[in-house]
């Protein structure tokens, strides 16, 4: 058994080469081996989001609070809310953060294959993230 106390791990800032805006990424647990999965809250501030991306073994969110977005290629935007659960499937091309006028932090959870759990793609545009 393993208790990982709430607050030990130092929060993030979440990269400008991955993220649009004000992002904060606190990692929550990530799985020894032979587990590959691993968790992280993240705050999205106002109009903030990720680049486009994938995950090899998809990806699952759980809003905690506020309001957000969500899109998969192709297809409309979608408002997200505290309590809401989104899965991407392995290979979708997708983005999630904030909606423009209110914060939004959700726990994200995914499983790294091959050592890799994310693959990090072109930023959003404007456009796309307003619908």
């Amino acid at each position: 058994m393993k208790i990982t106390r709430a607050g030990t791990a130092p929060s993030g800032v979440g990269p400008s080469d991955w993220f649009t805006g004000t992002v904060r990424i606190d990692p929550m647990f990530a799985a020894e081996a032979p587990g590959r999965v691993a968790g992280a809250h993240v705050t999205f501030e106002p109009g903030a989001r990720t680049a486009w991306h994938t995950h090899p073994a998809g990806q699952t969110l759980i809003v905690t609070f506020g309001k957000g977005r969500v899109q998969r290629e192709g297809g409309p935007v979608e408002e997200i809310r505290p309590g809401d659960v989104v899965w991407f499937p392995a290979g979708e091309k997708h983005w999630h953060g904030a909606s423009p006028d209110t914060a939004m932090s959700h726990i994200a959870i995914q499983e790294a294959i091959d050592g890799s759990a994310v693959a990090w793609l072109e930023k959003v545009e404007d456009a796309d993230y307003l619908g």
